[in-house]
């Protein structure tokens, strides 16, 4: 299984980097045969420069990467990321082969230009809730949410709710005791979320 992680100049760092996190530290406690591939994919093969001036290079562009099982799009300075057709409907092209597909923060914004969210629950970062829901009226934003599911589409909230969705994803994609010995794992308090939607 192959999770790609989507990334571009001004993402916001824990948005890429606690998932990252959360999906390499689950592999741990996976037999080999088991284990999945998290992979950094951007626009071009070449350094991006996140917020705060952190620069990563990704693993793949979009033009040339594996098969993706599960997206994930992040967040941060998104508004002109999401001008860029090309990256939109690279997301739209993915996610019909994707076994599920997730947003961190305002990466909720690249998602529903990408079209994959009308009717749907969604949420994102509690300051951008009103610009997602004017931006696309079709949505049914979701505040005060830590993450929301809506098969195959998962949103979150900002930054470290990434984090407890791709615990979630985890418990998805395999089980809730993995999941579990993750968060133990990363000494982190997983936020378990009554707000689910499910289709």
């Amino acid at each position: 299984m192959h999770i790609g992680i989507y990334i571009y100049d001004n993402a916001e760092v824990l948005d890429f980097a606690g998932p990252f996190e959360v999906f390499s530290t689950a592999n741990r406690f996976l037999e080999k045969d088991k284990q999945h591939k998290v992979s950094l994919i951007a626009e071009k093969a070449s350094p991006v420069h996140a917020r705060g001036g952190f620069r990563v290079m990704p693993d793949f562009s979009i033009s040339e990467h594996p098969p993706i099982d599960v997206l994930v799009v992040v967040g941060g300075v998104h508004t002109e990321e999401v001008k860029k057709t090309i990256v939109t409907a690279w997301i739209a092209d993915v996610a019909r082969s994707a076994r599920r597909v997730a947003s961190v923060c305002t990466g909720a914004f690249l998602l529903a230009e990408a079209g994959l969210l009308a009717g749907r629950d969604v949420t994102t970062h509690w300051e951008d809730c009103d610009d997602l829901q004017q931006a696309y009226p079709a949505l049914n934003v979701k505040r005060n949410v830590r993450w929301v599911q809506s098969d195959p589409l998962i949103t979150s909230a900002g930054i470290s709710a990434g984090i407890d969705m791709s615990l979630a994803l985890v418990a998805l994609l395999y089980e809730q005791s993995l999941a579990e010995q993750t968060a133990r794992q990363m000494e982190f308090d997983w936020t378990l979320n009554p707000a689910v939607s499910e289709e």
